[in-house]
C-alpha cells in the first residue's frame, strides 16, 4: 500500500482521533511536569513541547494500552489503565525530550524541526543539565505508579540508550563501520524506546506477559524501520521538510547504513571522497551531490529501504495476530506512516 501525502495525512488523523482525548491529557501532563524551580529548565521544556513533535511514542503507548485492554482475559485486574497510560505517555515523551537535548549537544546541532536547537539558544552546559532534570522528572512521575516492572523497563531502556550514544561517539569519524555496528545503534537509539512504549502500554492495561511480549516485538520492528527510514531521509529529504540540514549525519562524522552498503562496493578513490568529508566535517571539497551519486550507483539507499520494509512487514505480521479492532487497525496503519514518511 502506498498512501501518498494526502493518504498519509488522512490515516494519521484517523489514528490520532482514536486517542486524541488521552493525548490531550498527556500534553497537559507534560506542561505541568516540565515546570522547574529554575527558569531556564522550564523555558527549555516549553520550547521542546512547542516544537511540533509528532508524539509518536506516547501515541504508540496509548494505542498499545487500548489494544491490550481489549485482549485482556476476564480474570485480569481492572483499575484505571487510562490514567496510568496517560502518566506513562508523559514519561516516555519527557525521556525522548531529554535524549534530544543531549543529542544536540553531542552533535553540536544548530537546528531541530526547522528551529534553532536548544543548545544554540541556551548553551551546552544549561542543556545538558536540563536534559538530566527531564530524565529525573520522568522517573519521578513513573515512581508514583509504585510498580517495579515499570521502573525496571525504564532503567534498562535508559542504560541501553546511553550505551548506544557512547558507542556512536566511539565510531565518529571512522569509515570502517559495519552493518552489524549500524543495526546495533538503530536498536539502541530508537527501537528499544519504541518497544518499551508498547510494553508500558500493555502493562498499564494489565495485559498478560504474552501480550506485552508481542506488542514489544511489534514496536521494536517498527522502531528499527523508523530509524532506517530516518537514515535514508538524512540523504534524500529536502531541508525544509526534514527540519535540519540534509547530509547532517556524514557531516557530523557518522557513517550510517546507506553509506555502509555503498562503501562495500566503492573503489579506493570513492572511499577517499567519504574519508575527506569525515576528516573535514563539511562538503566544501567533496560536494554532497557526489555522495548522493555514490549511494545511487551502489544502491545504498534502495537496500536500506528494503531492510526497513522487511522490519515493517514483520511488525505488520505480529499485529495481525491480534483480533481485528479499531486499535489493531490503527497499529497496522502506523507501520505505513513510518515507512512512507518524508520527514
Amino acid at each position: 500500500m502506498h498512501l501518498g501525502k494526502l493518504g498519509q495525512a488522512l490515516v494519521a488523523r484517523e489514528i490520532f482521533d482514536l486517542i486524541q482525548d488521552d493525548l490531550d491529557q498527556v500534553e497537559k501532563k507534560i506542561t505541568a511536569e516540565s515546570v522547574a524551580s529554575v527558569e531556564a529548565v522550564t523555558a527549555i521544556g516549553q520550547y521542546l513541547q512547542s516544537s511540533g513533535g509528532k508524539r509518536l511514542r506516547p501515541a504508540l503507548l496509548l494505542l498499545s494500552a487500548k489494544l491490550a485492554a481489549e485482549a485482556k482475559s476476564p480474570a485480569a485486574p481492572n483499575g484505571h489503565p487510562g490514567d496510568t497510560a496517560v502518566q506513562l505517555g508523559a514519561v516516555v515523551e519527557l525521556i525522548h525530550g531529554a535524549t534530544l537535548l543531549h543529542d544536540d549537544v553531542i552533535d553540536t546541532a544548530e537546528t531541530r524541526r526547522g528551529r534553532p536547537s536548544t543548545n544554540v539558544k541556551w548553551g551546552n552546559h544549561t542543556c545538558v543539565l536540563a536534559g538530566d532534570w527531564l530524565y529525573m522528572q520522568a522517573f519521578q512521575i513513573a515512581l508514583r505508579e509504585r510498580n517495579f516492572q515499570i521502573l525496571d523497563l525504564l532503567i534498562g531502556l535508559t542504560q541501553m540508550m546511553v550505551e548506544g550514544e557512547l558507542l556512536q561517539l566511539e565510531r565518529i569519524g571512522r569509515i570502517d563501520v559495519s552493518e552489524p555496528d549500524c543495526m546495533e545503534l538503530v536498536d539502541r537509539k530508537t527501537a528499544c524506546l519504541f518497544s518499551v512504549c508498547a510494553r508500558l502500554g500493555a502493562l498499564a492495561s494489565h495485559g498478560d506477559a504474552p501480550v506485552q511480549e508481542r506488542l514489544g516485538e511489534y514496536a521494536w520492528n517498527l522502531g528499527m524501520a523508523f530509524q532506517l527510514v530516518d537514515d535514508v531521509l538524512d540523504f534524500t529529504a529536502r531541508e525544509k521538510t526534514l527540519g535540519k540540514p540534509v547530509g547532517g549525519d556524514l557531516r557530523e562524522g557518522k557513517v550510517t547504513l546507506p553509506l555502509v552498503y555503498a562503501l562495500e562496493c566503492a573503489s579506493p578513490a570513492e572511499r577517499g571522497l567519504v574519508e575527506t568529508i569525515l576528516r573535514q566535517r563539511n562538503y566544501d571539497e567533496v560536494p554532497f551531490a557526489r555522495i548522493l551519486a555514490l549511494l545511487e550507483k551502489y544502491r545504498g539507499i534502495e537496500r536500506v529501504r528494503e531492510r526497513a520494509q522487511a522490519f515493517t512487514d514483520k511488525a505488520r505480521a505480529i499485529i495481525s495476530e491480534f483480533p481485528e479492532s479499531a486499535y489493531q487497525r490503527a497499529l497496522l496503519a502506523v507501520t505505513e506512516l513510518v515507512t512512507e514518511r518524508d520527514h
